[in-house]
């Protein structure tokens, strides 16, 4: 059992989270985190992770913009059952989920203030590099053709994508109609056809 303590005051959102996961995951033993917030809706967000963890979760309000989230964490069993051996990997899992197919059909997330969306949409591919299973494809097409071509703020995210196995596929008719198609940085081009053809045959499609 341990003690730990995390400073995630001045954090974007998923940013308390990613790292209250990450820590959590360190403490195999088991042990009280303890995170440092500014804000409440960080509150919310690591109480719905905590809960959603089995842990025994906490929070306190010491001023309008220092709050503590504390997380009880129960040690991890050591002892093995037939169908967790049985279901154990022989190498490293495949990460994607197979037929879950993300589409960014715009470079902003949702309607409204332009420069919000744009945040929002930064914070929602970061957020798909931290999920245990990852999409299968990304479709990028409209103004979403520019996340994938030089200067975007997502473009180390949806490398990281690519190198963990994730197709980004960009659409070639968008690409030339805003003049990007030189600066594509990750991926490769697609056309309709094809972006029909993996919407059809998807299990899940996420559209942020």
């Amino acid at each position: 059992m341990e003690n730990k303590t995390f400073d995630a005051r001045g954090m974007a959102c998923p940013l308390p989270v990613v790292n209250a996961k990450k820590e959590s995951e360190e403490m195999t033993n088991g042990g009280t985190l303890i995170i440092l917030v500014d804000n409440e809706i960080a509150v919310q967000n690591l109480t719905k992770f905590g809960n959603s963890k089995g842990f025994t979760v906490s929070s306190e309000k010491k001023t309008e913009k220092d709050f503590t989230v504390t997380f009880q964490i129960p040690e991890n069993s050591t002892t093995s059952t037939p169908a967790a051996e049985s279901a154990a990997p022989a190498c490293t899992p495949d990460s994607k989920k197979h037929g879950l197919v993300a589409v960014l059909s715009a470079n902003t997330m949702g309607n409204g203030e332009e420069q919000l969306g744009k945040i929002l949409m930064k914070s929602f591919i970061f957020a798909l590099t931290k999920q245990d299973q990852l999409p299968e494809i990304i479709l990028c097409y409209n103004s979403g053709a520019s996340l994938t071509c030089e200067d975007s703020d997502s473009l180390e995210d949806l490398k990281s994508l690519e190198a963990e196995g994730v197709k980004i596929l960009t659409c070639g008719t968008c690409l030339d109609f805003y003049g990007l198609k030189e600066s594509l940085a990750v991926g490769s081009v697609t056309n309709m056809y094809e972006i029909v053809e993996i919407m059809e045959n998807a299990g899940t499609i996420i559209r942020p």
